[in-house]
């Protein structure tokens, strides 16, 4: 237990060290997340977060291999548990982390092509597309948790179905006349042939 608490000391300074390499939390401040962890009482830092994370999954390893040695069985399954359930933990952060960063990009993307093509709505049509990412990020990362995994499927199913029902009615009454003249042409040729 002693020599993978070590090691999982060391494993949790390399990914602070990878975070910082990399910049995350640079990415993560540009939009806009430090503000919301400040509000929260904390301070931004990713690669600390995650680290921990990593940390713990290697702790508990060591632990089971520990109670294992000890024959303490039953600790030992409960452990096993919280290990095979830590992995999806870390992949949702990473998720949620990856989002953010993503869906700040988008957001600038859209803004700036959207003044570019000169809409009068391209703040709305940007602050549209990160709320998406972030909810669709947020409803992934909680299926990747286990989380109610049969609402969150019916959530995305009734989104898309709402959003095919809209675009069906918007093509349908915006094309009305024209699918009225179409109608009238086809019968009169009809009509004529017969």
């Amino acid at each position: 237990f002693a020599i993978g608490w070590v090691l999982a000391a060391l494993i949790e300074k390399l990914v602070e060290s990878v975070f910082k390499s990399l910049k995350i939390d640079a990415a993560l401040r540009s939009a806009g997340l430090e503000d919301v962890v400040k509000r929260a009482g904390h301070n931004l830092n990713s690669g600390m977060f995650v680290g921990t994370l990593v940390k713990w999954f290697v702790v508990v390893v060591f632990l089971i291999a520990s109670f294992d040695v000890l024959g303490l069985t039953q600790v030992t399954d409960f452990l096993r548990d919280v290990v095979g359930y830590l992995p999806q933990v870390i992949i949702a952060v990473l998720i949620l982390m990856v989002a953010v960063i993503i869906a700040n990009a988008m957001q600038k993307i859209v803004v700036a092509s959207s003044r570019a093509a000169h809409v009068k709505s391209a703040e709305l049509l940007g602050r549209v597309t990160k709320w998406s990412i972030w909810i669709f990020a947020l409803l992934t990362a909680l299926f990747n948790l286990g989380i109610a995994p049969g609402l969150i499927q019916t959530i995305v199913m009734a989104v898309f179905a709402g959003a095919a029902l809209a675009l069906g009615l918007a093509f349908g009454l915006g094309g009305k006349d024209t699918a009225q003249r179409l109608l009238e042409k086809t019968m009169h040729n009809v009509m004529e042939k017969e």
